[in-house]
């Protein structure tokens, strides 16, 4: 009997060990199928590149230093801020900046779009600072520039002291706002025209001397549709890139910061294709919102009009999606308002949701003014039903 009773205890305890084996082996599966990989990257995203939207990160919210990556926004400033022929001069400063240098002879002047070539193929640090003075004035003012657009693409988490992405104190970013502010600076045309250059020549303004610029983004040729973005460097940052690839109308950002320190330059690469890879294999575009705009009806309380219309600025998007994911709205607004009510008043939002999490935000409005109801409408009301009723 005590036999029986041993052998039935290390049948059960057989079967317990292989169930909680299976479902060990079936989670890293299912982590294997919900994520790129192991990247050596600090921090990484994917990120839709049409509307910055995350779609798998590692340490995406934590602050870190970015390196040259930085002159994304200052290339996206510079563009939006300037014009090709305005002529920028070196400064001493500008002159005095480490490699890696365009070389540029202080007192030189040169056209704003050969240096923005120099900038993004390059990454040349004198040319950055010299955008940045003849844009701002000096490099703290145009740094602010650069940090009220980033609060106007919605990044709270980034700071920026330099327009090179040199190591300096408080000049940081996110994974996620990196990818949030390339998806805005790819929208851009000149900008795209810059990034998939493959070389330029240019001189400066006098003509007394000649330079050629190579663009250094090796991912250009790694990936079919493969388009940007921007590489980078530092002690503090290790290896950064911002890829961006295009495939069956599907937009890519990836982010990859601290991916690797000397002599280990290649795990940018490696890292980039991992995300870009998950991101071709696992996404595809759906279009989101289009039975989501009918906004309803808003109940006016002593108005000359009973309710008035709702409408909204909503419209449909195409997004990149998981077959899992599952796409809602919900609708935030005031069931009523005392009149008089002006017309195009907000009095709500309407959210787009993925897994329900808000993606977008749209407001919505009242169509048309409500005057509060009077002694002279009444009569007119009085009236019209004592002639027509």
């Amino acid at each position: 009997m005590e036999r029986l009773i041993r052998l039935s205890l290390t049948i059960a305890l057989s079967c317990v060990i292989g169930l909680a084996g299976t479902a060990w082996v079936y989670g890293v599966e299912k982590e294997e199928e919900d994520s790129p990989g192991t990247l050596y990257a600090r921090s990484a995203v994917l990120a839709d590149g049409t509307t910055g939207r995350v779609l798998w990160g590692k340490n995406e919210n934590e602050p870190m230093a970015m390196a040259s990556t930085t002159k994304i926004m200052t290339c996206l400033v510079a563009l939006e801020n300037s014009a090709p022929d305005e002529q920028v001069s070196i400064s001493e400063y500008a002159a005095s900046m480490p490699d890696v240098q365009l070389d540029a002879v202080a007192g030189d002047t040169f056209r704003m779009e050969d240096l923005l070539y120099s900038l993004m193929l390059e990454s040349h640090n004198d040319t950055a600072v010299a955008i940045a003075e003849h844009i701002g004035g000096s490099v703290e003012e145009f740094a602010q520039m650069m940090n009220q657009r980033a609060e106007e693409m919605g990044c709270m988490q980034t700071n920026f002291v330099t327009p090179n992405g040199l190591d300096s104190q408080g000049h940081y970013t996110t994974a996620a706002e990196l990818a949030l502010i390339a998806s805005e600076a790819i929208k851009n045309e000149d900008f795209l025209k810059i990034i998939n250059t493959g070389s330029y020549s240019f001189s400066n303004v006098d003509g007394t001397r000649q330079y050629h610029v190579e663009n250094k983004n090796a991912f250009l040729n790694m990936m079919p549709g493969a388009f940007g973005i921007k590489t980078g460097f530092t002690n503090d940052a290790g290896y950064c890139f911002v890829g961006a690839l295009e495939s069956d109308e599907r937009v890519y950002i990836s982010v990859v910061l601290g991916s690797g320190w000397p002599p280990n330059k290649n795990y940018k690469w490696q890292d980039t294709m991992k995300l870009m890879n998950f991101g071709l294999e696992h996404y595809v575009l759906k279009e989101i919102g289009s039975d989501a705009l009918d906004v309803g009806e808003l109940k006016i309380d002593g108005g000359c009009e009973d309710t008035v219309r709702l409408t909204t600025d909503a419209h449909s998007m195409n997004i990149l999606m998981k077959e899992s994911d599952i796409f809602s709205s919900k609708i935030v607004r005031d069931l009523e308002r005392k009149a008089p009510i002006d017309a195009n008043e907000r009095v709500g939002w309407l959210y787009y949701e993925i897994n329900g999490e808000i993606i977008e935000q749209f407001s919505i409005y009242i169509t048309d003014a409500v005057e509060k109801r009077n002694f002279a409408f009444c009569l007119q009301k009085l009236v019209y039903w004592w002639m027509y009723l």
